[in-house]
């Protein structure tokens, strides 16, 4: 057996995958003359608005199908390979305390544990299904099993906005793709200053995610942690903005706590 990390998402993907399937459906319907190929309002003499359907239809159905791929396929494949460049930032001891916030099924808490030799990897989530398909406490440490990190990794259901740690625990923390479900600003700006506070002073944190991170840096330069900066390119981040309308804007963030 291997471990399975799950797919992002995947109301998303759902939802992408029948908005395409239904605007597929109505291309097909116009090609076959079961519906108009243009739509026409408000006919008159001095125009009318026109909604040619092929010409709507097909690119909508391409990007609604094309990213539900994407998303399922980087999902599937390529969650390992973005697991070891996030943790690849950290110049690694081995005798780490880590902290991974939002764990799901454990891809980046397992994949720091691997890296520890005397060190422990804690995982903390919520286990929200909709984020993550089969996201249960039991998972992430079934999959420490499996790739051999078991007695190095531990988890705990736990809200990122109120930690039950006290104060400097870790020395390193990780977040992937986790802080953005909560859609509040206020329960973001109160996760960052969670993650602050559990830090040792000089500790480490890499946050991977896919907006909002203007608000996290201004977090942490406000609770202790000064040296923070964006590791990806900012161009990339504003063109996948431009594509998915606002929708995403990843970046990955290293942060270190003042001494």
């Amino acid at each position: 057996m291997k471990a399975d990390y799950g797919i992002d998402a995947p109301k998303v993907i759902r939802n992408l995958l029948i908005a395409g399937t239904l605007t597929l459906a109505v291309a097909v319907s116009a090609v076959l003359g079961l519906l108009p190929q243009e739509f026409v309002l408000h006919p008159s003499a001095d125009g009318a608005i026109r909604f040619p359907l092929l010409q709507m239809t097909l690119p909508a159905t391409a990007g609604f199908l094309g990213v539900a791929c994407w998303m399922y396929l980087g999902s599937r494949f390529g969650k390992l390979k973005e697991r070891e460049r996030l943790l690849g930032f950290i110049s690694w001891r081995g005798d780490e305390k880590v902290l991974d916030v939002g764990c799901g099924r454990g891809l980046v808490l397992v994949g720091a544990a691997r890296r520890l030799k005397t060190g422990s990897a804690t995982g903390v989530d919520i286990w929200q299904a909709e984020d993550l398909s089969g996201n249960k406490a039991d998972v992430p440490l079934r999959n420490a099993e499996l790739e051999g990190v078991r007695d190095r990794v531990s988890v705990q259901t736990a809200d990122m906005r109120r930690l039950p740690f006290e104060d400097g625990t870790f020395d390193v923390i990780t977040s992937r793709a986790a802080i953005h479900n909560l859609y509040s600003a206020t329960d973001r700006a109160a996760a960052i200053r969670e993650i602050a506070r559990v830090m040792k002073p000089g500790a480490r944190a890499v946050i991977m995610d896919i907006r909002h991170m203007t608000e996290y840096e201004r977090e942490f330069r406000a609770n202790g942690c000064a040296d923070v900066r964006l590791l990806d390119s900012k161009l990339a981040s504003v063109l996948c903005a431009l594509c998915t309308i606002g929708a995403l804007r990843p970046n990955t963030m290293l942060v270190q706590k003042a001494v």
